[in-house]
């Protein structure tokens, strides 16, 4: 997988990728064309994989990914755990991923609204405020769907929401790693097959590729787990109403 492939949360060392990304931050328009140019191909890859489609250069989606491909440019900070393309990988995959659920409730709105029932006398005013309320309500009735159904994901793996709740980990840091590891099982064909047939994580091929200790692995295990199956998951609400509290 894409992550794999690039060394996502391997030992840090610098590429031509990292190299040209701190060329084009110091204000080489050459250097960024360069590393724009060369990686078209997968920005349109990370943007299929969200999309689980092709995606060409007249869709929107591309636009999207190549606009967040210039974002992680500018905020890539060399030296940290992530490799300059996982970076990039991530932030692609935020931003088409926001993109897909704003013209979701867009429409989902737009048909919702359209669906009130049709009186003589308008308030145009009221008319919005009662459609806005009944999208809202559609949007929390499918959270809650949604949790019933990561609760029976969990109890699988003998977890449950609550507990996940109380084990995640207190420090920012610890909580990106964790979830970067995450990340890494949920997109790696052999990890997810493992995590799914097994119950368990691959911790030593993990370790061999992230710079995160065994002892350190194991104590974020249940929430490395928790988020790896939120994230091969289709729940798309509950990934964005968790953002703020296993996150």
């Amino acid at each position: 997988m894409l992550l794999t492939a690039l060394g996502g949360l391997f030992g840090y060392r610098e590429t031509p990728a990292e190299t040209l990304a701190k060329l084009a931050q110091q204000g080489d328009e050459d250097a960024e064309e360069q590393l724009i140019s060369s990686h078209i191909p997968f920005v349109k890859k990370t943007a299929a994989q969200v999309c689980k489609r092709f995606i060409d250069d007249h869709q929107d989606e591309y636009s999207i990914a190549l606009l967040a491909f210039h974002e992680a440019i500018r905020q890539y900070r060399p030296g940290h755990e992530a490799s300059f393309l996982t970076f990039a990988h991530m932030v692609i995959r935020r931003r088409v991923i926001d993109h897909i659920r704003k013209e979701s409730r867009r429409q989902e709105f737009s048909h919702d609204f359209m669906a009130l029932p049709n009186e003589d006398h308008h308030n145009p005013i009221g008319d919005r405020a009662s459609a806005a309320f009944y999208s809202e309500q559609q949007q929390a009735a499918k959270r809650r769907e949604e949790i019933m159904q990561f609760e029976e994901m969990l109890a699988a793996f003998d977890l449950s929401f609550q507990m996940i709740a109380k084990v995640s980990p207190a420090h920012e840091d610890a909580r990106r790693n964790a979830i970067q590891i995450a990340q890494l099982v949920a997109e790696t064909d052999e990890y997810k097959q493992f995590l799914l047939d097994k119950k368990k994580l691959p911790v030593k091929d993990i370790e061999a590729l992230v710079q995160v200790s065994r002892k350190t692995i194991e104590r974020n295990r249940k929430y490395i787990i928790a988020m790896a199956l939120l994230m091969m998951s289709e729940l798309h609400y509950l990934k964005d109403y968790l953002k703020g509290r296993l996150n």
